[in-house]
């Protein structure tokens, strides 16, 4: 009986597990659905952002890192245009892309939000990753606003902070 019950047991373990390591909780498919053809709107006015992101940070010492669930946050200012996001780039602590998002325009209406989660298991950018984020936006409509929120919870502890992109074109 107790040899069964150890079987049952181990079994359930061992079938539970699940060792698939998720990249992003962001869907790809979801920023095909977002496409926008910007061919003909010749008037758009060109913008390149770039945001700080961390998916590890040190803890105690340069020897000890903690993992962080991260998100960029690509919003829409403007309360009547739509804008437009060309292009997201991933890049890790050394420069070199980790992934690219996509490399076409997607649309956001006015006001509106999305965003791309770097999960906590992922650390492909390090301590140091950062996005590069390539726009067009109407004449006279305000820029958009990219922000980095970063947070982690072990235990009772939890920790949060918040990073905002600089325009670099």
């Amino acid at each position: 009986m107790k040899i069964k019950f150890l079987y049952i047991i181990l079994s359930t373990l061992l079938f539970s597990c699940n060792n698939e390591k998720e990249i992003s909780s962001v869907n790809p498919e979801n920023w095909t659905k977002r496409t926008a053809d910007i061919s003909t709107k010749d008037s758009l006015e060109n913008g390149k952002s770039y945001l700080s992101i961390y998916s590890q940070i040190y803890s105690m010492s340069e020897h000890k890192t903690h993992n962080l669930t991260a998100m960029a946050s690509l919003r829409n200012t403007s309360d009547v245009d739509s804008i437009y996001i060309t292009k997201a780039v991933y890049y890790d602590t050394h420069g070199k892309v980790v992934r690219t998002y996509f490399d076409y325009p997607i649309y956001l209406a006015p006001m509106e939000t999305t965003e791309i989660i770097i999960d906590e298991v992922d650390v492909s950018g390090g301590t140091g990753s950062n996005f590069i984020f390539e726009w067009k936006i109407p004449k006279n409509c305000p820029e958009p606003l990219f922000e980095g929120i970063m947070s982690s919870t072990i235990g009772q502890q939890g920790l949060s902070f918040t990073t905002h992109a600089k325009r670099i074109k």
